[in-house]
């Protein structure tokens, strides 16, 4: 099932809210309540190539389309389906 429009608003609010502080371990945490059916990953950022969809503290967060046996990352909201938290090692 896509993301909704809604729920896009708010894990944007939450990235937004979070900013600098933000962690992969706390941040997935916070989606997982914020949206729970939510397919949500996580990984190294070092193992993702694309743009992230937002970036917060020491995370980047790419849009997953999880509709399919295989996932894959996609830059457009309307195929989204899940979240990938790609954590950076601090600066």
């Amino acid at each position: 099932m896509p993301l909704s429009e809604i729920d896009l608003a708010r894990i944007d609010a939450l990235v937004q809210a979070l900013g600098d502080s933000a962690l992969p371990e706390t941040l997935g945490v916070a989606l997982r309540r914020l949206v729970p059916n939510l397919a949500l990953r996580q990984c190294d950022a070092g193992d993702v190539l694309e743009e992230p969809y937002r970036s917060a503290g020491a995370c980047d967060l790419h849009l997953l389309d999880v509709s399919a046996h295989c996932i894959r990352v996609t830059g457009d909201p309307a195929e989204a389906s899940g979240l990938l938290v790609a954590g950076r090692a601090p600066a």
